[in-house]
């Protein structure tokens, strides 16, 4: 019996060490996941594959289109290029993120003081890579801008994908790849393709001609939603301001629809050029233009306002629908 009760007590012992054990393990597991894994996940970007920290410790963002998805998802940022940020994002308000100042002349040597894991650079500072690389060797620079071989419209939604992937948020970006899909299709629902369109970027007053398929915001529209172009002009450019056309050429184009992005819109009025006038007043109370079919049938479209400081994929999903709402009013 003594024998026996010894044995009892000794397998006893042993239960309640194993599941002390146990319960240590389990308190050290939930720590390590409290304070972050410090692992890695792999994704691929422009330059193509990419180990980055999962999840990221200290975050710089100076690619403009990826401003309002982070924001979204509340990933605090360490730096960033908050002076090209839109005025409505939270993060212009937070006297914590270093700034790094705008592309012009950036204040690259704050990155050092970020001391960051991740940089999602891109677009306006797609110049800096290797001196961003040399000041961050540590960090991971990921760059998702659109390639210029590649369609813009799959090209945003990888951008949102991979950003869902990296920051643990494939749910969201699911949602926004999704609304984005939903307002072309809506938008391509809306169109006649027998109106001719017309792209024009208004900037400090002046009408600028917006070449289908070219450049950044204004020409990917046309091949998105395969507008039928009022007017093709030989040798068009990439410029951000359009190229210059006269208005009397624009009236001779007898546009149905216009397609137009007021560049000034996302600047504070005291931040804007000289001269320069909201886009429908350049165009709407043009005299020139005041028989043209887009007109007179009131057919333009209008980029949101902080378009110029945005192009993420929720500026083109909120004007793919603002299309199909002025065209299906028609």
């Amino acid at each position: 019996m003594v024998s026996t009760r010894l044995q009892l007590s000794a397998l006893a012992g042993v239960v309640a060490l194993a599941l002390a054990g146990c319960g240590s393990a389990d308190s050290d597991s939930a720590q390590a996941d409290a304070e972050g894994s410090g692992g890695t996940i792999e994704v691929e970007d422009n330059n193509g594959k990419q180990t980055v920290a999962s999840p990221p410790q200290s975050v710089v963002a100076t690619d403009n289109r990826t401003f309002e998805t982070l924001a979204d998802w509340d990933i605090d940022l360490s730096a960033g290029a908050v002076s090209l940020m839109s005025e409505d994002l939270d993060y212009t308000k937070d006297d914590s993120i270093l700034d790094l100042g705008s592309h012009r002349e950036p204040d690259l040597e704050k990155v050092v003081e970020a001391k960051p894991d991740l940089i999602v650079n891109g677009q306006r500072f797609s110049q800096y890579h290797d001196d961003l690389a040399k000041l961050a060797p540590d960090a991971t620079i990921l760059e998702l801008d659109p390639r210029d071989d590649e369609d813009f419209g799959e090209e945003l939604k990888r951008q949102t994908t991979v950003l869902g992937e990296v920051f643990g948020n494939q749910d969201e970006a699911k949602a926004l790849v999704d609304d984005f899909d939903a307002s072309i299709e809506r938008a391509k629902g809306a169109y006649d393709g027998n109106d001719k369109a017309m792209g024009l970027i208004t900037s400090a007053g002046d009408i600028g001609y917006g070449a289908p398929s070219v450049g950044r915001t204004v020409g990917p529209v046309f091949d998105i939603l395969d507008l039928t172009p009022a007017l093709e002009v030989e040798q068009s450019s990439e410029d951000h301001q359009g190229d210059d056309v006269s208005v009397e050429a624009i009236a001779d184009s007898n546009p149905d629809l216009m397609v137009v992005m007021d560049r000034d819109a996302s600047f504070a009025p005291e931040e804007r050029d000289e001269g320069s006038a909201p886009a429908a007043e350049a165009l709407e109370d043009s005299e020139a233009l005041k028989d043209v079919p887009a007109i007179k049938d009131d057919k333009i479209v209008y980029f949101p306002e902080d378009t110029y400081l945005n192009e993420g994929i929720q500026t083109y999903t909120e004007f793919f629908n603002d299309f199909a709402d002025k065209l299906e009013d028609k």
